[in-house]
């Protein structure tokens, strides 16, 4: 890919993006590849077409750190809509099932949210992007498959119901729509805790808007629209860029080590543990400059990526 001269060369580090609605996350890497004349782009935490909101973009060395970032901490703002199942469990599908939900009381939306906060198991949708023998579900599912996906262990750590709506579908059916804050895990989708909702009630239940408004320590106060960033490369302009060292910074726990230690994790060496515990830890030298990512192994702590 080639690169306008005219333009600062692409830096190391991430770009907080504002993701559109009607956009795969494969679309903003791509619009991304153009603005900052690099093929070294990647995304943390993939959002569906449906989904808008942030979406962490790695530039050159820092899309080393996406893996990392992605296992993390994620708030979404939704709208779930109870009365009606779709194939893809959100409004871009479907709908395969409606039910009436006028006995529905506030108190039973209520009570039903309980059990999907915490620790649980939960089946992805069949539309989602998990490999089954190499091919994804979605694809399955769109090739006329039925796709089972096992269970697998997530945490919510909130699931707030701020609104409840009383509202009317096509045929006259009454649905009941929530506007919501939820909290969670890595590999949580809210489109399955919508299905869950409605299932657990009996009447059935998509997701009708979603937005991610945080990724780990990253938020919509750090993002920027697409427009916005178009308008900064047009004029020659360095994008707005969160250095390595900055996004390691807030990301990960900090380990600053003195010269000779920051020779030995350079040439990929162990270091003395600091015992801040599990996950990525990160190395800072005495100039302050980002090194490594770092695990603890007892005593020692292991190099897992190395910037320098």
């Amino acid at each position: 890919m080639t690169r306008d001269a005219a333009r600062p060369a692409p830096p190391d580090g991430l770009v907080i993006v504002d993701k559109p609605a009607g956009w795969t996350s494969h679309d903003v890497v791509g619009r991304m590849r153009r603005l900052a004349g690099t093929r070294r782009v990647g995304h943390a935490g993939t959002l569906d077409p449906m989904a808008t909101g942030v979406l962490v973009l790695g530039i050159e060395k820092a899309t080393r750190l996406l893996g990392h970032l992605a296992l993390t901490r994620k708030v979404y703002e939704a709208t779930i809509r109870l009365g009606q199942t779709t194939v893809t469990d959100d409004a871009e599908g479907e709908v395969t099932a409606a039910a009436q939900t006028g006995h529905l009381a506030d108190a039973d939306v209520l009570a039903a949210v309980s059990p999907l906060t915490g620790e649980i198991m939960q089946v992805p949708s069949s539309v989602s992007a998990i490999k089954v023998n190499g091919v994804r579900s979605y694809a399955r599912v769109r090739s006329g498959d039925e796709v089972k996906l096992a269970a697998r262990p997530v945490t919510v750590y909130e699931f707030t119901v701020h609104q409840i709506r009383r509202a009317e579908a096509a045929a006259g059916l009454g649905v009941v729509d929530l506007d919501v804050t939820v909290a969670c895990s890595s590999g949580t989708y809210i489109r399955a805790l919508a299905r869950d909702l409605g299932a657990s009630l009996g009447v059935g239940g998509h997701l009708t808007a979603l937005r991610r408004t945080q990724v780990g320590p990253y938020g919509l106060a750090q993002a920027h629209t697409l427009d916005e960033l178009a308008a900064v490369a047009a004029q020659a302009e360095a994008l707005p860029v969160l250095s390595l060292a900055a996004a390691a910074a807030v990301a990960f726990p900090r380990y600053d080590v003195d010269g000779e230690q920051a020779k030995t994790i350079a040439h990929g060496g162990f270091l003395p543990s600091p015992g801040l515990g599990e996950g990525p830890i990160a190395v800072f030298g005495p100039d302050g400059a980002f090194l490594a990512l770092v695990e603890e192994r007892g005593e020692r702590a292991k190099p897992i990526a190395v910037f320098v």
